[in-house]
């Protein structure tokens, strides 16, 4: 079964191919359509070789795949395919069984948002789709991710995703963990994200001219505004939160590297989970595994070493071990 990148793309460009009786299509033909087809899509130049485009074509015969009727033709040395039928094309047959397949595991990811309140349309359609295309059992749990439905606040997420996908601005009563009082932000929302069991908003707020993170707990109200919706030009969010762990990014970010020393106890959990994507060996000693990681220090990363205690000693950089340090004689000194 053909389940590789950008097969449907190819798919669909041998498809215009074969049904191109105007045109002989030999190999090298049927390759560049490929190649083309896939750097519109996009931008990239992968340069497809013969022999996938022999599998391409042996799925789409396939019962697995279209049952395509495509015929090989002798001209001289070469060979041009099309397919015997003029009138067929993929795009007038139902779903394959890789399809239905695909459509029935994404159902299952897309059932995580039933709980969510304005989210309900979802479980309606899922039971058309299933209907519609037979996927017997795609309403069966078997992969399990962690939800927290009593978040407070939890209501509001619906609101905020429309607002980042219609790119409405919306007057926000917030109260931060600190403060006493509630303020109302005129906030331009740009991107959800969950962690820690808890779901963060980051929005461009109008007043302090920066793009903010605000806990979706701590949000009290929502309204429209009239405002005219300030777009993100500057945020790469696939690639925020690259040095980063949770959701705290500074401002002017600094990016420092931490070494740490893991008790060879607790090394296998950390080398089968690491702790960051930049996580890499420094050396290797009889009692401890010293990596290093590249990061910026937040409250997250500190949470996240504190949860492993004594496992994981601080070497650099030289005032995060201070702060452990202090933090720890001051939770010594309470516990006496």
């Amino acid at each position: 079964m053909a389940t590789n990148k950008y097969a449907t793309i190819r798919y669909n460009a041998l498809d215009k191919c074969f049904s191109n009786f105007g045109k002989r299509f030999y190999m090298e033909d049927l390759i560049h359509a490929c190649d083309q087809a896939i750097s519109e899509f996009s931008g990239s130049n992968l340069g497809i070789q013969r022999r996938q485009i022999f599998y391409d074509i042996n799925f789409m015969e396939s019962e697995q795949g279209y049952s395509a009727p495509i015929e090989k033709i002798r001209d001289g040395r070469k060979v041009f395919y099309r397919y015997s039928d003029k009138s067929y094309s993929i795009k007038n047959q139902g779903l394959n069984d890789n399809e239905v397949e695909q459509i029935s595991s994404s159902l299952s990811i897309l059932s995580r948002f039933k709980g969510l309140p304005n989210f309900e349309w979802i479980e309606e359609i899922q039971v058309r789709l299933e209907d519609t295309f037979k996927l017997k059992g795609s309403s069966v749990s078997f992969v399990g991710f962690e939800e927290n439905p009593y978040l407070k606040g939890i209501n509001h997420f619906a609101t905020l995703f429309n607002a980042i996908q219609n790119k409405v601005a919306l007057n926000v009563t917030y109260q931060g963990f600190r403060q006493t009082e509630p303020q109302t932000l005129l906030l331009h929302s740009l991107y959800l994200k969950q962690y820690n069991n808890r779901w963060f908003l980051f929005a461009y707020d109008s007043e302090n001219k920066r793009v903010g993170n605000f806990p979706i707990d701590r949000i009290l109200n929502i309204e429209q505004s009239q405002a005219k919706f300030i777009e993100n030009q500057a945020i790469d969010f696939d690639e925020y939160f690259d040095d980063v762990i949770g959701v705290t990014v500074f401002d002017n970010p600094t990016v420092e590297k931490i070494l740490l020393n893991i008790k060879k106890e607790t090394w296998p959990y950390i080398e089968s989970k690491p702790l960051h994507a930049t996580q890499k060996i420094m050396k290797r000693e009889e009692d401890y595994v010293q990596i290093e990681l590249s990061l910026q220090i937040n409250h997250e990363l500190k949470a996240l070493l504190f949860s492993h205690l004594d496992a994981i000693e601080v070497v650099q950089p030289k005032h995060l071990r201070e702060e452990f340090h202090r933090i720890s004689s001051n939770i010594y000194e309470k516990s006496k």
